[in-house]
C-alpha cells in the first residue's frame, strides 16, 4: 500500500539517503559519477534542505510502500502564478515498476489542485526514461534548455508542464 507522509526536519537524514540511493540509480547511465556526486552535495545538503523546509511553500512528502521507505517527492506551490513546480520525485530501484510513481504524481496533483494551483512543471533530463511516465500523467513538453549548475556541469532538460482541471 503506497502511502505519503508529510517531511519535516527531523527526516533530512532519511531524504538524503533516499536521494543518493536513487540518483546512483538513475542516473548512473546518464550522468558522470563526479555530476552526481556535485549535484547530490549542492542539492540535497542538510543546509539545502533545511532552507526548502523552512520555505511555507515548499513541502517534501515521504514515499512509502507499506512499512518500506520507497522515496520521496518534493514541490513548491506558487513558484510561478498558479503554478507549482515538481522539484523531485524520486524512487528507489526496488520499488520502480509498481506504480508508485504515478500515484505520488496523482497525489501531487490532488495537492496542488487543493492549494488553488492549476499547472504544474517541471524540468527532466532527456535521457530519462521518466519521460514516458510524466507523458502517461498528461505531462507535455514545452521548451528544452541547457541549465549552467557550476563546476563545469550542465542540466540538459526538457522542460514539462501539466494543467489541472
Amino acid at each position: 500500500m503506497c502511502t505519503f507522509k508529510n517531511a519535516t526536519a527531523e527526516d533530512i537524514p532519511l531524504i538524503r539517503e533516499l536521494a543518493e540511493k536513487s540518483w546512483n540509480s538513475a542516473y548512473k547511465n546518464i550522468l558522470s559519477k563526479e555530476q552526481i556526486f556535485y549535484m547530490l552535495q549542492e542539492m540535497y545538503s542538510e543546509e539545502e534542505i533545511s532552507r526548502q523546509l523552512q520555505n511555507p511553500n515548499y513541502v517534501y512528502f515521504l514515499i512509502s510502500d507499506g512499512n518500506e521507505n520507497a522515496g520521496f517527492i518534493g514541490f513548491e506551490y506558487q513558484f510561478e502564478e498558479k503554478t507549482t513546480k515538481l522539484h523531485r520525485i524520486y524512487l528507489l530501484e526496488e520499488f520502480k515498476g509498481k506504480g508508485l510513481g504515478k500515484k505520488a504524481l496523482q497525489f501531487l496533483k490532488l495537492q496542488v489542485q487543493q492549494n488553488g494551483d492549476t499547472r504544474i512543471i517541471l524540468n527532466v533530463n532527456k535521457s530519462n526514461p521518466a519521460i514516458e511516465i510524466y507523458e502517461s500523467q498528461g505531462f507535455k513538453i514545452y521548451e528544452e534548455g541547457v541549465f549552467d549548475i557550476g563546476n563545469g556541469f550542465v542540466m540538459d532538460d526538457y522542460l514539462m508542464e501539466c494543467f489541472i482541471n
